[in-house]
């Protein structure tokens, strides 16, 4: 296995339950993306963005908070300390359990095929086995633009190591990564700006979330510019860096002290020597493979981000058990990612399921979609029963039905979810006002703006209605 990320250790982990035998090929930090620069380190920095957050914004009478300049270096140390405990518990004590060795040092395919591993003290190493699984992940995509590797620039993994909080900085990108370090490096004191190359944020959701999150910057003093093609990057001699822009027709300049790229992330494949044992890749690096994660070549098998399916560490893990029982026990499976959830780490949190409305329609499907406010939901099945005053909490979790209960359950009295299910039947608030989510036709921007702003600080929930097609065998 090359790589020792979520989808490699769930390929091993199973390989070994097999009673396999297993070579594990990292050249960096063991334990992949997720746990060293992603999903752990940057969680961890959002929590403590938003601590600090609280602290000076609290709403509390009475209450006196305070957040006072950040100490960089002891929050860095402090997440440091956080990933190095995590790596050791989930990932090299997990291999060590298991048995399996992990080489260190950077591989590439030779004739067999076969794996030639270089150490980083020097020498080589020949390692053969009968399958091969390429798990390298992806790394963060560096647009072309003029001037940009020259003038320096941040990513998301390199923005986690700052040893100070940059007075301001200049984000490129408005997707999931540039949302959250956005939304971190404000909440923390810099004075960020982000340019989007689209017409709104989170382009990947609902143009009511995009809405919503764009309103929550704007309060939180993020300042977002949208349609803006870039053209050239330069850092002048005083330290600070510009970003020319063309806006709406016209070129502007956008300077800070930092710029942090956060246009997507491309699969790592350079050095591998895989078209040499033919393995194809695509236009953008990604490991070609079929239905069941397996390459060209009937004994090197591919899984995670570096295959160019979503890259999320839960589809990884997916990949990783299914590769081992495609690969040693011929079990031929595929993966269904019909219902991928997908979440964007900022405050209000972006949360989704599934297809959006646009993606529903363009598949065939007659989609019907609905927006509330959370605090429609707050009867819907599975919310906690709140005691009434001067009421044991125990006794009002577990307190007896009384007779009948069960039967006027069944007929729908006392339902939990009566209520939901009345405000999606009938597209109406609980107060009676229309909720007008089926379409935004004929409602102006400012309107939707003004509609958006009020509820915002509730979470925006989406249910979409698919029935199924009218082709044979297609169900919602």
């Amino acid at each position: 296995m090359i790589g020792s990320g979520g989808g490699a250790f769930a390929a091993a982990i199973a390989a070994r339950r097999k009673g396999n035998s297993v070579v594990m090929i990292e050249r960096g930090a063991v334990g992949g993306t997720c746990v060293n620069v992603g999903c752990v380190p940057s969680k961890a920095l959002l929590a403590a963005a938003e601590a600090r957050h609280v602290a000076a914004a609290q709403a509390f009478p009475g209450i006196t908070t305070d957040a006072g300049p950040v100490d960089m270096q002891t929050l860095i140390a402090g997440k440091d300390r956080l990933v190095e405990g995590l790596r050791a518990e989930k990932y090299l004590d997990l291999a060590a359990d298991y048995g399996w060795e992990i080489v260190r040092g950077n591989a590439r395919f030779v004739d067999g095929p076969a794996l030639q591993v270089a150490p980083p003290d020097g020498g080589s190493r020949r390692i053969e086995a009968q399958h091969f699984l390429v798990a390298t992940g992806s790394s963060p995509w560096l647009p072309p633009v003029d001037g940009l590797a020259d003038a320096g620039y941040l990513t998301s993994t390199t923005a986690v190591e700052l040893d100070r909080v940059p007075e301001s900085l200049l984000v490129l990108g408005g997707g999931y990564v540039g949302l959250e370090q956005a939304q971190l490096f404000a909440r923390l004191g810099a004075k960020v700006t982000v340019l989007v190359r689209g017409e709104r944020l989170a382009r990947a959701e609902e143009p009511r979330v995009s809405e919503a999150i764009a309103g929550v910057f704007a309060d939180e003093g993020i300042t977002v510019v949208t349609g803006a093609q870039l053209g050239r990057v330069h850092r002048s001699s005083d330290g600070e860096v510009t970003a020319t822009a063309a806006v709406a027709g016209a070129e502007r300049a956008f300077s800070a002290e930092h710029v942090l790229v956060a246009m997507g992330r491309h699969p790592v494949t350079e050095g591998l020597n895989l078209p040499m044992v033919g393995v194809k890749l695509g236009d953008r690096g990604q490991v070609m493979v079929d239905e069941y994660l397996r390459t060209d070549n009937p004994r090197i098998w591919a899984a995670g981000d570096v295959t160019g399916y979503p890259q999320f560490v839960y589809v990884a893990a997916a990949h990783g058990n299914l590769v081992a029982d495609n690969a040693l026990a011929g079990a031929e499976r595929t993966v269904d990612y019909t219902a991928l959830p997908r979440v964007t780490f900022t405050t209000p949190a972006i949360a989704s399921v599934g297809l959006t409305d646009a993606q529903a329609v363009a598949a065939g499907y007659r989609c019907q979609c609905r927006v509330l406010p959370l605090a429609v939901c707050a009867a819907c099945p599975g919310q906690p029963r709140h005691p009434r005053p001067g009421q044991d909490r125990r006794r009002a979790r577990h307190r007896p039905h009384p007779r009948g209960a069960h039967r006027r359950r069944r007929r729908g009295r006392r339902d939990p979810g009566r209520r939901l299910r009345r405000v999606l039947r009938h597209d109406h608030h609980a107060d009676g006002r229309h909720l007008g989510a089926v379409s935004d036709h004929g409602r102006s921007a400012e309107t939707r703006r003004a509609d958006l702003h009020q509820r915002r600080v509730e979470t925006v929930v989406l249910r979409r209605l698919t029935p199924p097609l009218a082709r044979k065998g297609i169900r919602s």
